[in-house]
């Protein structure tokens, strides 16, 4: 298969693209490289380039005659979605409204999202299922679940075919230990937890403080 990897550059997103090289098929990643490395990408090919940019994504997913889309671009900090929601609005919604445009002018009819479970919000149930009510607490959270629905309604309305991804934390290396999560800062909670026994950081902060947080 032809699949344009959205975020192709990013930790989860050249994760997928790489496994999906190594099987033979043909990968483009497409990354404004903000967050993402050129080296995650390895052999694979590079498109650099802004989710919002509707003319390219039409560009580029015409050029390489794409079967499908892994969606994995995104603006994915929670801090800083609400000190600055317009930024993921923009990058998020935006940004997926452009490359669902971009999508039914090359007629690409398959997608798959990076969801989170955050639109799950603070729910008190355990263990989950995919049917929990979803109630998003920060802004962030919004946007994913607001793409979310915007998928569900093109599927409806143009026939597409999609999977969403609300996955928790995701964590580890490449087999190989040449990739792995890279975030400068680092606001995630396992490589923050392991960075202790590294001698990287004296103690484990815990996000926010405006809750109780028994011993």
């Amino acid at each position: 298969m032809n699949i344009l990897v959205t975020g192709g550059a990013g930790y989860v997103g050249s994760a997928c693209l790489r496994y999906l090289y190594a099987n033979g098929h043909r990968v483009v990643a497409y990354d404004n490289l903000c967050q993402g490395h050129r080296e995650a990408v390895g052999e694979a090919e590079l498109v650099v380039g802004d989710i919002t940019d509707y003319d390219k994504l039409v560009q580029v997913l015409k050029d390489m005659r794409a079967d499908a889309v892994m969606h994995f671009a995104a603006a994915t900090y929670v801090g800083e979605s609400v000190s600055d929601p317009e930024y993921h609005y923009r990058n998020n919604i935006y940004g997926t409204m452009c490359l669902l445009n971009a999508m039914r002018e090359a007629k690409v009819k398959r997608i798959l999202f990076s969801s989170t479970c955050a639109t799950y919000g603070d729910n008190p149930k355990c263990p989950m299922t995919e049917e929990a009510a979803q109630n998003p607490c920060s802004p962030y959270a919004r946007t994913k679940l607001t793409v979310e629905w915007m998928i569900q309604d093109f599927s409806h309305a143009y026939d597409l075919g999609y999977c969403l991804l609300r996955y928790f934390n995701a964590a580890g290396a490449s087999p190989d230990g040449k990739f792995g999560e890279d975030h400068r800062p680092e606001n995630h909670l396992i490589p923050l937890v392991l960075q202790i026994p590294l001698g990287q950081r004296d103690k484990l902060e815990v996000f926010g403080n405006d809750y109780p947080t028994p011993d």
